[in-house]
């Protein structure tokens, strides 16, 4: 075999190769990209059709039977069960109202409004889903014990330290969020149509 004979059956050999190279790097490229954003949406429990109203967030189709893969994943990661559409409707907060994390050696004050409901719960818990763990055994406020001021608005103080009045005890978090479950609501998340101006906002106040 001449050499010009041997080169050419050596490129014939490998255009195949360097091929099936380049659509085997093209697809793991794209399986990486793929989990990359997969773990994003669900760390940040993003999930397909968020509704944002000030600094809450909900998801439009999570509790009806099409909901979004995502958003199914979000429910088994964080070990949580969906309000259905009939049911009502579930508010996730992550921080205050400029949008800046929740700092638990922060004091927040919660104040507001919430939205009509026959009943609703507002509870803290860990970014993981767990309740958090304080020494007066409190995580939740319900809005048959709440107190209210005389205009019928709430103050909820989230803070480390006592507080009078509604407080909600931070313990030794590291994070947190608050979830807003509204039961038998006026406001629906599915309809898409969530006034920020009805949803409580947070103040951020003394820090260590």
């Amino acid at each position: 075999m001449s050499l010009g004979t041997a080169a050419a059956a050596g490129r014939g050999f490998w255009g195949p190769v360097v091929i099936l190279g380049k659509f085997v790097s093209a697809a793991a490229a794209g399986i990486l990209l793929g989990l990359i954003v997969t773990w994003f949406v669900i760390e940040r429990k993003k999930g397909f059709g968020a509704i944002e109203a000030g600094p809450w967030t909900s998801w439009s189709r999570i509790g009806t039977p099409d909901v979004d893969p995502y958003s199914r994943a979000i429910l088994a990661y964080f070990s949580e069960t969906a309000l259905s559409e009939s049911e009502g409707t579930s508010f996730v907060a992550y921080g205050d109202k400029s949008g800046v994390e929740f700092d638990p050696a922060c004091d927040y004050l919660m104040k507001g409004e919430v939205p009509l409901a026959r009943y609703w719960t507002l509870t803290l818990f860990s970014p993981e889903g767990a309740p958090v763990a304080n020494r007066a055994g409190r995580q939740s406020f319900t809005s048959g014990e709440v107190l209210r001021e005389s205009n019928g608005q709430i103050e909820i103080a989230i803070s480390r330290h006592a507080r009078p009045g509604n407080w909600l005890p931070l313990g030794e978090a590291s994070r947190f969020v608050l979830v807003l479950r509204l039961y038998d609501s006026e406001l629906s998340a599915p309809s898409g149509m969530i006034d920020a101006k009805k949803m409580p906002m947070f103040v951020k106040g003394h820090c260590e």
